[in-house]
């Protein structure tokens, strides 16, 4: 195992003066969290793995991701759930938006998940006529999946709302924070 100090990259965020630092901090239920600090923790310290006395409060840390994941997730859940919806359809939703024709194999892939954990969510979402599958063309044993117009309107309204946290985090961060 390395013994060297870990020294994360800044990617040209160097130039960040503490006030702007400052401005990345979100409160979720009475916690603050520096985003900054959470992505790039090496900017405030660099660490050896191998000195308990200068890590990082990988418990904070984890903390704030918890945090910053639960407000990412919290508004699209809420809108899933009107529908009798949950999470795992999200990510299927999400991830046929973005490859349209996905196979059902590469979707697995790309979830890490196996055919049966994604068997009853993706068949609720094709009788909901929210996604379309269909045999490839070129192989009729592969399945390709596509949104439907009802169903790009979903994971449209979902992805909307988690592009407005991000932008209002880059704005925050400032341009610079921007690779």
């Amino acid at each position: 195992m390395d013994k060297e100090p870990h020294r994360g990259r800044m990617s040209g965020h160097d130039s960040l003066n503490d006030n702007d630092q400052k401005a990345c901090y979100y409160r979720f239920s009475g916690i603050n969290v520096n985003f900054f600090d959470l992505i790039y923790p090496s900017s405030r310290a660099v660490v050896n793995m191998s000195d308990s006395a200068s890590r990082i409060d990988l418990r904070a840390t984890m903390e704030a991701f918890f945090h910053a994941y639960m407000m990412f997730t919290g508004r699209p859940d809420e809108i899933l759930a009107k529908r009798g919806l949950a999470r795992v359809h999200h990510r299927i939703m999400f991830f046929v938006a973005r490859y349209p024709g996905l196979s059902v194999k590469d979707l697995l892939g790309a979830l890490g998940v196996t055919k049966q954990a994604i068997n009853m969510p993706l068949r609720q979402l094709v009788e909901m006529g929210l996604i379309d599958s269909r045999a490839a063309r070129h192989d009729k044993r592969v399945k390709e999946l596509t949104l439907t117009s009802e169903g790009k309107k979903l994971e449209e309204m979902l992805h909307r709302e988690q592009v407005k946290l991000l932008q209002q985090a880059f704005e925050l961060a400032g341009d610079s924070s921007i690779a």
